[in-house]
């Protein structure tokens, strides 16, 4: 049941009705959980029930660690929760992978073995859903909050429908007391909430599945094309996964305002980043704050404890390589948390050395205002998205052999073959008009907020600008539209 989908605009109507028709937390809670658990078996009743079954598990273990006298027993209920999780991530996820991969090394020894794969569809959301109960378990066991002692609130808490298949990943601190919290509808919660949803889907349906043709095309066949029109399908699938990602958190934060709750933001203008560690603050805010609170500061605390240049920067690119294997069993995604974590390191200890030097260094950045400060703005953003695109590559390859291609045929600007785009796929001229008019408007909204206050100070102004957006964005869906409903790609993660 995607939210670009007609079945979803019925199902959300339905539970909309009947919720805000039932007026009392209880029922509103109960009636929650099991569109939630519809929502999620729509896919497959058999990975509900896996669904099930974590939650159950988890919920068991953040009571028996918070009645445990011992911290020998805390541990060890720690222990059964983090090793349920993962092994449940381990088998479905990553089991065929590692099994390849052992063959391959035992087959270069010389030793002829048949590797044993699982022929199973990895469950929908699962990545997301076990770190989200993982991260109630720690909380416990830090005690950071107590255990929940109603079975109901935990449920909700895991699969409330929003955001139970893509995220945001949420915590435990934030989102149970609102579900303890009584709700009373608000016509401007409502409007913003459609807003968001509208917004969402229009970054997911008009733009990045209207640049998903052209990328596809491109990346089945890079031999084929040159070195511009492979930079020309980088740079789309960069704004492709931005609109797709962050248009389903988009949807997902509409979708639980117009019931009563706040989910976090995911997303915040990543590609105006200036440096790799703010487009770390950024990007998949709920992803890097989880690895950021339960591994990094634990890895970082213990390695800075030990002294030393390689001890100190370790933490960040642990951190980040799992960052990219949590994305997908691949090499692809392992060299991508790599990448990212060489750079973070690497740009943290030029600052530091830089903030070393003496003030009157040459090479020690001074402060400027006016002109000089817009210009040095704008090129680190220009060199932090060129940074970005470069990830993306190894993201969106099937194999390091292909994203060695393709970058090697955009650096040396090679020639391709005269092949045109399928004709299903929009004119690259108009999917750029796309991605510029996307980035004016994100600029506009970040650097230029007195331009639109402009359109949006008054209640009728208001009025005004939000039909003229509905107006716009059904406009460019029935003129761009490929006529089909695509899922968003986090759902394979």
């Amino acid at each position: 049941m995607l939210f670009n989908s007609p079945i979803f605009v019925v199902f959300y109507l339905a539970v909309f009705l009947l919720y805000w028709g039932l007026r009392q937390r209880r029922p509103q809670n109960l009636l929650l959980i099991v569109a939630s658990y519809v929502f999620y078996g729509s896919w497959s009743w058999k990975f509900l029930l896996l669904l099930m079954a974590s939650t159950l598990f988890d919920f068991g273990c953040g009571l028996a660690i918070d009645a445990a006298r011992g911290p020998g027993r805390r541990r060890l209920f720690l222990a059964a929760s983090v090793t349920a999780n993962l092994t449940l991530l381990g088998v479905f996820k990553y089991a065929g992978f590692f099994t390849h991969q052992a063959a391959e090394f035992l087959a270069g020894l010389g030793i002829t073995v048949q590797p044993w794969t699982l022929q199973i569809v990895l469950p929908i959301g699962l990545s997301f859903y076990t770190f989200q109960s993982l991260g109630y378990v720690i909380d416990v066991y830090r005690r950071k909050l107590p255990a929940v002692r109603s079975l109901e609130e935990y449920a909700l808490y895991v699969a409330f429908f929003p955001q139970l298949v893509a995220g945001p990943i949420e915590r435990a601190t934030h989102m149970l007391p609102q579900y303890r919290a009584p709700r009373v509808f608000s016509g401007a919660a409502l409007e913003s909430g459609l807003m968001l949803m509208v917004w969402g889907l229009f970054k997911k349906m008009v733009i990045a599945d209207n640049l998903a043709p052209y990328v596809n095309h491109v990346f089945e066949n890079p031999a084929s094309f040159s070195g511009g029109g492979l930079l020309t399908a980088l740079v789309f699938f960069t704004f492709q996964i931005y609109c797709d990602f962050s248009g389903y958190s988009d949807c997902a934060r509409g979708v639980a305002r117009t019931l009563g709750f706040d989910l976090m933001i995911n997303f915040n203008l990543p590609y105006f980043s200036q440096n790799p560690v703010e487009f770390w603050r950024r990007w998949h805010i709920s992803l890097s704050q989880w690895f950021q609170d339960y591994l990094y500061f634990p890895l970082a605390m213990r390695y800075m404890r030990r002294g030393g240049f390689a001890s100190k920067y370790k933490a960040h690119i642990i951190s980040f390589a799992l960052i990219g294997l949590w994305h997908g069993a691949n090499w692809t995604f392992i060299v991508f948390g790599l990448y990212w974590g060489l750079l973070i390191a690497g740009y943290l200890y030029i600052q530091e050395r830089l903030n070393d030097l003496p003030d009157d260094s040459p090479f020690r950045f001074q402060s400027a205002g006016g002109a000089a400060a817009v210009l040095r703005g704008a090129v680190s953003i220009l060199v932090t998205f060129t940074i970005a695109c470069c990830g993306w590559l190894l993201f969106r390859a099937d194999s390091l052999a292909t994203a060695w291609q393709v970058f090697e045929r955009i650096v040396s600007a090679a020639p391709g073959a005269s092949q045109l785009v399928r004709a299903d796929v929009i004119g690259a001229g108009q999917l750029w008009l796309m991605v510029i008019g996307l980035w004016s408007c994100e600029l506009i909204y970040r650097y230029y907020p007195a331009a639109l206050a402009l359109v949006t100070g008054s209640p009728a102004r208001r009025l005004v600008w939000r039909q003229a957006l509905v107006v716009g964005i059904l406009v460019s869906y029935f003129a761009s539209q490929q006529g089909k409903s695509l899922p968003f790609i986090y759902f394979q993660f």
